[in-house]
């Protein structure tokens, strides 16, 4: 069956390669690292414990940052490595983990995985969300090393297209010796396509406990000097945008900004898209209608630039600063919202006490956005239409605003735990795997 999967794999390889050839020629993606893809990773010590951890994407690596602090001290003796998939989820990793333990996911062809599991040697090998493989499961049940799922998530959709592979799903998920999911829907999907129901166990979401609650975050100060952001005026934040979100947000901004205008008050506003491929294409946009654009790359901690202009747009071109905006903002709209993308995290602006405003397109974000719908936590928008009707009425009443913020906060705590009951649970795994 493996042979199978690897034509399968090989022939969606092809008619895959030229997407892969224009994001690597012309959006700069994917060009590093295939040499590790082609299983090349790292050699490690056979004779050391290791946990193998794969997050494959930015938000996936992010919400490992809890989890691997409490499983180093559970666990002191076992080595923790890396492996991500995107460029973005690469790039967090070096940040948090160093290069020595973070290398590119190997791709799932039958003899890569055989060289990448050789190369590694991991005791236990832990997926983030629902990273699941055919021939990564069937080479590490082979090899005697038990695979579990963290923070587990799966669509209804997911769901419906993993069930139409038959036995082939079946005998993936059967495989795995534990899965901590999200809630109780998930655990019976998973059951649904072959996962022994004794293995599941419900935890709730890591990114409840990676979602760090302060009221300042260390360096946002500097970034503030730096780019002009005084307090004088009030910020909005836009994070983790998507394609076709930072027109309707600087259409929704040109109406804000009439009012705030004749009113004697500046509004400031700063965009952070989620892909870094993007940022020269929002700079572009920013400029084509009409503004300035203050890059945060060509303003670095140092600098000292003077309360930018109703004229001027702030651009969060650099990576692992999207916390230190909102924790200056007076309201953040959360992207990927407005358009098909499923949404981002609002759990981390929640847990700084911030306003928020969403978008209709919530699907992968559905549990936290309905725990704060239930608080009056969070306020939802059908639309771009109404965006800065949203933003100017949040403005405009700052008791909303601070009830709204502190209501979002209190829902973050009232939600933290998962991290204790899934390294509770990985410890268990991993010692009844050990001879």
């Amino acid at each position: 069956m493996r042979w199978v999967a690897n034509v399968i794999y090989l022939l969606a390889g092809i008619a895959y390669l030229p997407v892969l050839l224009y994001e690597m020629l012309f959006l700069g993606k994917n060009r590093r690292g295939w040499r590790q893809r082609l299983g090349f990773v790292p050699f490690f010590n056979p004779s050391v414990k290791r946990i193998w951890i794969h997050a494959v994407s930015l938000g996936e690596m992010n919400a490992t940052q809890t989890l691997v602090e409490h499983l180093r001290l559970r666990l002191p003796d076992v080595e923790l490595v890396f492996s991500t998939t995107t460029d973005t989820g690469y790039a967090r990793g070096l940040q948090l983990y160093g290069q020595a333990n973070v290398f590119r996911f190997p791709l799932d062809l039958s003899f890569i995985v055989s060289r990448a599991l050789k190369r590694i040697s991991p005791s236990l090998l832990v997926l983030v969300e629902q990273e699941v493989w055919y021939n990564l499961l069937h080479g590490a049940n082979r090899r005697g090393i038990p695979v579990a799922i963290v923070n587990g998530r799966l669509t209804e959709r997911s769901a419906g297209r993993l069930a139409l592979l038959g036995g082939v799903t079946h005998s993936m998920f059967s495989r795995l010796s534990w899965i901590g999911a999200q809630d109780e829907a998930i655990a019976n999907r998973f059951a649904d396509l072959g996962a022994c129901k004794e293995n599941i166990q419900v935890t709730s979401s890591l990114k409840w406990d990676s979602a760090s609650v302060v009221d300042r975050v260390d360096g946002s100060d500097a970034l503030a000097a730096a780019l002009g952001i005084t307090g004088e005026a009030p910020l909005w934040v836009c994070g983790s945008t998507g394609p076709g979100e930072e027109k309707m947000i600087l259409d929704a901004y040109l109406s804000l900004l009439a009012e705030s205008e004749a009113s004697a008050q500046i509004l400031q506003l700063a965009i952070i898209p989620r892909k870094p491929e993007r940022f020269d294409e929002v700079a572009r946009l920013i400029q084509a209608s009409g503004f300035n654009c203050i890059r945060r790359s060509e303003h670095g901690d140092g600098a000292r630039l003077s309360s930018n202009s109703n004229r001027a747009i702030i651009l969060g071109d650099t990576m692992g600063e999207l916390r230190k905006f909102y924790s200056l903002a007076d309201t953040v709209f959360v992207g990927r919202t407005l358009v098909p993308m499923g949404g981002s995290d609002p759990m981390e602006v929640a847990a700084l006490g911030k306003p928020i405003i969403i978008g209709p397109h919530t699907e992968n974000f559905a549990l936290p956005v309905q725990a704060f719908r239930e608080k009056n936590a969070i306020r939802e928008i059908e639309c771009a239409g109404v965006l800065g009707s949203a933003v100017a009425s949040l403005l405009s009443d700052k008791v909303a605003r601070e009830t709204m913020g502190q209501q979002a906060r209190r829902v973050v705590l009232d939600n933290q735990g998962a991290t204790a009951r899934t390294v509770d649970a990985l410890v268990r795994v991993l010692e009844s795997s050990t001879p």
